[in-house]
């Protein structure tokens, strides 16, 4: 009842405005003007008419919403620019960690938001921005659902746990909950191509990981430190939100499970369609459920930008099971 008011609200704020844009476009152009003028007075009121179309329909919007659950989508690698910092792409490029963040707060704040819908299809990505999308989930004031399409692994599960249930598809790839930390080795390059490192640095491991110089034993202990801490800090956040004894955790060994095998083992509340899932929150809310995507509104640059990236991942998807696109220096990942 409560969509069904809006709607006509909406249409009652769309049709007054126009009918008054097109009256006053009337009198000012045709009725009360020169010759000249009404030679092109049809035009200008309907011209007029179409800007006041277009100003009510986004005021008859925020007026009146026809939404009640705000759905937020963390589709290819979890990055802080949206594109990695890959020298070749190997993987679809996506909306950045800090909107996606954005969006859920956007979320938050609106007053016809009752639920958030976290659409999930990730393999993974970054450690700390995968860490701000779920604490931005984790803040939202409501049910929060996360729903994993074909793939919700490492980061992915980490945004997921931050909410109030997980549900997933029976193919669905659940799990690879570890942290990876990586350096490619040119060191016998270099010294066949005659290239000797000579680095200048204050504080002993402050080039541990160059990948220009083999790694000695306790640089290798220490990056191994990080890596463990990282994967703690992981373990814990996921038996917090998924209220999981953290040896249960540590026993999957950063494994991927199909969807009703991780159902079994409590990494996922239940499986189900998008319809399932809708059906739930309407459950949840007790009201008809009405879904509106959050996307973030980029510029005309921003947009030349994610172009130039999604070439870049076309151009060098091809390749990049043949390249060790990790780049320069030691990263680390979920």
């Amino acid at each position: 009842m409560s969509n069904t008011s809006d709607r006509l609200g909406q249409l009652l704020v769309i049709a007054g405005a126009t009918l008054f844009a097109l009256l006053a476009g009337w009198l000012l152009f045709v009725v009360f003007v020169t010759d000249l003028a009404d030679l092109f007075g049809v035009l200008l009121v309907l011209l007029l008419g179409a800007a006041a179309v277009r100003f009510a329909a986004g005021l008859a919007g925020s007026q009146f919403p026809t939404y009640n659950v705000a759905e937020v989508g963390v589709e290819g690698p979890i990055t802080r620019d949206g594109g990695g910092s890959n020298p070749v792409p190997t993987g679809p490029v996506g909306a950045t960690a800090d909107e996606i963040a954005e969006q859920i707060d956007h979320a938050d704040e609106d007053p016809a938001v009752d639920a958030l819908l976290v659409k999930l299809n990730t393999p993974g990505g970054e450690v700390v921005p995968s860490e701000d999308i779920r604490n931005a989930a984790e803040a939202f004031d409501g049910p929060t659902i996360a729903y994993a399409t074909d793939v919700c692994a490492s980061g992915g599960y980490w945004i997921a746990s931050g909410c109030d249930e997980i549900w997933a598809r029976e193919p669905s790839v659940v799990g690879s909950i570890g942290v990876i930390g990586s350096r490619p080795n040119v060191a016998d390059l270099a010294d066949r191509l005659g290239v000797s490192y000579e680095q200048f640095t204050a504080g002993e491991y402050k080039d541990a990981g160059t990948p220009l110089k083999e790694i000695e034993d306790d640089e290798r202990e220490y990056l191994q430190g990080i890596i463990d801490g990282l994967y703690d800090r992981f373990v814990d956040r996921v038996a917090e939100g998924r209220a999981l004894d953290e040896s249960e955790i540590r026993d999957t060994e950063a494994r991927i499970y199909l969807g009703d095998e991780a159902a079994e083992m409590g990494l996922v509340d239940e499986i189900g369609t998008r319809e399932d899932v809708t059906d739930r929150l309407e459950d949840e809310l007790g009201e008809e459920v009405s879904v509106r995507e959050f996307e973030p509104q980029r510029g005309p640059l921003a947009r030349v930008g994610m172009g130039a990236r999604a070439v870049a991942y076309s151009f060098g998807a091809g390749i990049a099971s043949r390249v060790d696109a990790d780049g320069l220096g030691f990263r680390f990942r979920t």
